[in-house]
């Protein structure tokens, strides 16, 4: 279980990496503050503070700077994500979409001409990307999808739909994986980019969502809509085994975004146990309340090595789909765990809207399901550890 690693271990942030957390900080705490509750309450998807984190180069971190992106590796790109999510885990998990699905799909997977067609545009946010897998029988059999495409001379038609798809009714480009071949066949899919705009292409219902409410989650709809065989992501049948080696980068993002959540938590609760005073004293001098600091400053420790771990192996080319489960599966129950606490540490103002933990309870529970649930990553740990 134990990498190899090809250079000393350094726990230390780089000065890059320092420089990036705190540009995100100060993005979070200018633009994203104000309108917290705001958004939550109106289920806003802000599309203007995307252009501004475009404009920093927040909306195509890993995107090379010939492509128009910041160039940066998976350290960075855990440190906006994570302090944009120490803010407002909705707007942190829009941003992780956008780099790590749609544009991401396209950087690995896109011939040189595509990548130039498309990526400049998501990388400065002048367009905002969706990805869509889930449909609504097939969330984590998503073999069993049911949406198609059939060629007809050089354009394929696609009929179906997507659901629970991030950025569904205000994005500008999807990246869409539909079945060509037979139904459950895992060669039997394949990737296209379908834009806005495009006939038969279209959005249904928004969902009205227990939290992570300011980032927009949508039906994607396909009614023959008609799209050139250009458009297609790699060969014909491959659409199935992209996504997944999408998913192993996709989860370090709900990792970092967990781990955003949990530091959210945790930092309002030491603050207010530190401030609020009973039977005289601070409750943080009772052993109830410190000793559940004490275990979720522990565990936000080991979610945050687990994480870089995986970064680290994604950097270096190397095999990730394990230790990304891993990281995803701790990360992601771990924030939950601590947003727990963090309301009962709280009491009766925890469950209140007036104090931020309340929202990081809401927000939490999502890292346990999107982009394969808790339950689909020990099958694929299962898998994984079985073979060695």
């Amino acid at each position: 279980m134990i990498t190899e690693t090809s250079q000393p271990v350094n726990f230390e942030y780089s000065e890059t990496q320092r420089l990036v957390a705190e540009s995100a900080r100060e993005f979070a705490k200018q633009f994203i503050a104000p309108h917290i509750m705001d958004w939550d309450e109106s289920q806003t998807f802000p599309v203007e503070v995307f252009k501004k984190a475009g404009a920093l180069g927040f909306m195509g971190i890993l995107v090379p700077e010939s492509l128009g992106g910041s160039g940066l590796g998976y350290h960075e790109y855990i440190a906006i994500i994570e302090e944009i999510s120490i803010v407002d885990p909705s707007i942190g998990l829009s941003v992780a979409a956008h780099n790590s699905l749609c544009t991401n799909h396209i950087l690995m997977f896109g011939t040189e001409a595509q990548k130039a067609r498309w990526i400049p545009k998501l990388a400065t946010a002048e367009w905002i990307g969706a990805w869509g897998l889930t449909e609504h029988n097939t969330g984590s059999d998503a073999g069993g999808m049911n949406t198609t495409a059939k060629k007809k001379g050089d354009q394929w038609v696609l009929n179906g739909a997507k659901n629970f798809i991030t950025h569904g009714k205000s994005g500008d480009v999807a990246v869409v994986i539909a079945r060509t071949g037979e139904k459950g066949d895992s060669r039997g899919m394949t990737a296209f980019v379908v834009e806005k705009g495009t006939p038969g292409f279209g959005s249904g219902k928004k969902e009205d969502k227990l939290g992570m409410r300011a980032s927009e989650t949508a039906e994607l709809v396909f009614d023959n809509c008609m799209i050139p065989d250009e458009n297609r992501l790699g060969a014909v049948g491959e659409g199935f085994i992209q996504s997944m080696k999408i998913l192993d980068g996709g989860r370090i993002s709900i990792g970092a975004l967990s781990l955003g959540i949990a530091k959210g938590a945790y930092q309002a609760s030491l603050k207010y146990s530190k401030e609020r005073v009973q039977f005289g004293k601070p409750i943080s001098h009772f052993q109830g309340i410190s000793f559940k600091l004490a275990e979720m400053a522990t565990e936000i420790e080991a979610a945050e090595l687990m994480v870089h771990k995986a970064a680290f192996l994604k950097n270096e080319g190397k095999p990730v789909t394990l230790q990304s489960a891993m990281a995803k599966m701790y990360a992601s129950e771990v924030c939950v765990k601590v947003a727990n606490e963090a309301v009962q540490i709280h009491g009766g103002y925890g469950y209140t809207k007036d104090f931020p933990v309340e929202k990081f309870y809401r927000d939490s529970k999502l890292c346990t399901i999107g982009e394969g649930t808790t339950e689909i990553q020990k099958v694929v740990i299962a898998k994984n550890i079985l073979k060695e």
